[in-house]
């Protein structure tokens, strides 16, 4: 860009004062903070000066300047719309809260509550205590505690019952999970020793048998959430693992990773041991997450005798990886949805997505497609395909629910181009680019959800078509 042609252009800029007068950011004064309105506007003419600056080309319209002010003032985390078709996607925040939890954790935060006080007695009260019965109720476990993630859980877990000592564990199960976080690293900050029986594929109870002395703590079993080894395996069960504890006079802990309440297996997916089952098995603790398969809040739920649970209760650690009232609000009103399993399979998004029948998935993404074709004109190409979702967040990771799939090409615009549109939109639809086509799964967007779909295409595409004239005008 020559530079008479630059200054011309930063001569035009206008003053931010001059911005914050336009009618059209005026509306933004309904809905945000002055302070949050000029931060945003000083933020955008600040980038528009430095790309001009640096010789790109900058839209400096009105209604350009206005759009990006608008987008600058929104929150940094925001409602997407996932056409992922992965249900637990941990990148957009896993489970999604039943309309019951949602209203929980308004009334939570609305207010005071009685977090930390008992109402029968006027005293302090224990804040566990809001969902360790429910927990018990719905698990046959003894005893539970609630803490912030799954990782905690089992850390937690392993400081208060094998510090400086030895805790044994099948080579097959030192499972890696997201964000390289490792099963080794977290025993190795607990402080607890690994000792590490059997072979990757195959471990035997004499294995774990001829690796206990008197410096062991611990047996530990780690459910392979996040993957799978066929062929020549063996895996020593939790039943089994339990006994041998019991002769040795050894604590058995399972950490379940993503702990389901109700076996899915009769929907046709794969069998995933479900928290009674492994209670019931003889497991002395058992540690899972709360945004998972038992689609609740992000929480590391423990369960155990109660003399172990009472023992991690006094670990300094347990204040610094509590919950906080929201969490608990949501994780009552989930589990509250399991006194009536039949209920909470309709209830629960998680629940209801997972089991989602094909028929009416291919009926949403028929009516859907044409919308589109009807929205989107001659331009588009819209087609129907079946294709399979994805569980996700580390839950059953041989799962591939049949699906069916909405596919868009639009002339002039190339499949990613077009998906990074989408995600820009409002509110931002998040999907997939494959084989030149934006690739949408339909089994994690709700009906509710599917009007805004349309407009966000209408909207992106219509943009698209703006810049493709005027970049061809231009040139």
């Amino acid at each position: 860009m020559p530079r008479k042609e630059k200054n011309a252009l930063l001569r035009r800029l206008p003053a931010v004062d001059e911005v914050l007068r336009w009618p059209e950011i005026g509306g933004l004064f309904g809905v945000y903070s002055r302070g949050v309105i000029v931060e945003a506007v000083r933020k955008v003419l600040a980038e528009v000066r430095d790309a001009l600056l640096q010789g790109e080309t900058q839209d400096l319209g009105r209604e350009a300047l206005v759009r990006r002010v608008d987008d600058a003032c929104r929150p940094r985390l925001r409602r997407v719309i996932n056409a992922t078709g992965v249900v637990l996607h941990t990148n957009l925040g896993r489970a999604v809260l039943s309309e019951g939890a949602q209203r929980a954790v308004i009334g939570a935060a609305g207010g005071y509550s009685n977090l930390e006080f008992d109402l029968t007695t006027g005293k302090r009260g224990e804040r566990y205590s809001l969902v360790t019965e429910l927990l018990c109720r719905l698990t046959g476990a003894e005893a539970a505690l609630v803490v912030n993630n799954n990782a905690a859980a089992v850390l937690l877990a392993l400081s208060t019952l094998a510090p400086g000592r030895e805790v044994i564990v099948s080579r097959g199960q030192l499972v890696e999970i997201g964000g390289s976080f490792r099963i080794p690293d977290v025993m190795r900050q607990s402080g607890a020793m690994l000792v590490e029986v059997g072979t990757t594929n195959k471990t035997h109870l004499q294995d774990y048998a001829g690796a206990i002395n008197e410096q062991t703590a611990l047996l530990l079993h780690v459910h392979m959430s996040n993957y799978r080894i066929i062929g020549f395996t063996h895996e020593v069960q939790v039943a089994e693992l339990a006994a041998l504890g019991r002769e040795h006079g050894l604590p058995l802990m399972s950490d379940l990773g993503s702990g389901s309440l109700i076996n899915l297996g009769r929907f046709g997916l794969p069998h995933e041991p479900t928290v009674q089952e492994t209670v019931a098995a003889g497991a002395d603790v058992v540690t899972f997450s709360g945004d998972k398969l038992l689609g609740g809040p992000q929480a590391g739920i423990i369960l155990g005798q109660r003399d172990y649970i009472d023992r991690m209760k006094k670990n300094p650690l347990t204040r610094a990886v509590r919950i906080d009232k929201l969490t608990l609000a949501a994780l009552e009103a989930t589990l509250r949805e399991y006194l009536d399993p039949e209920g909470a399979l309709k209830r629960i998004p998680t629940l209801r997505m997972l089991i989602r029948p094909l028929g009416e998935i291919r009926a949403t993404a028929d009516r859907v497609a044409a919308d589109l074709t009807g929205a989107l004109g001659a331009e588009a190409r819209v087609w129907v395909e079946e294709g399979v979702s994805q569980v996700g967040g580390g839950a059953l990771p041989t799962a591939a629910p049949a699906t069916v799939l909405v596919c868009v090409k639009f002339a002039g615009v190339g499949e990613s181009d077009l998906l990074r549109r989408l995600q820009q939109a409002d509110p931002p639809v998040v999907a997939r680019a494959e084989r030149g086509a934006v690739v949408m799964d339909l089994r994690t967007v709700d009906e509710a959800e599917v009007p805004l779909l349309i407009r966000a295409f209408e909207d992106v595409v219509l943009e698209a078509l703006h810049a493709c004239i005027k970049r061809h005008r231009e040139g």
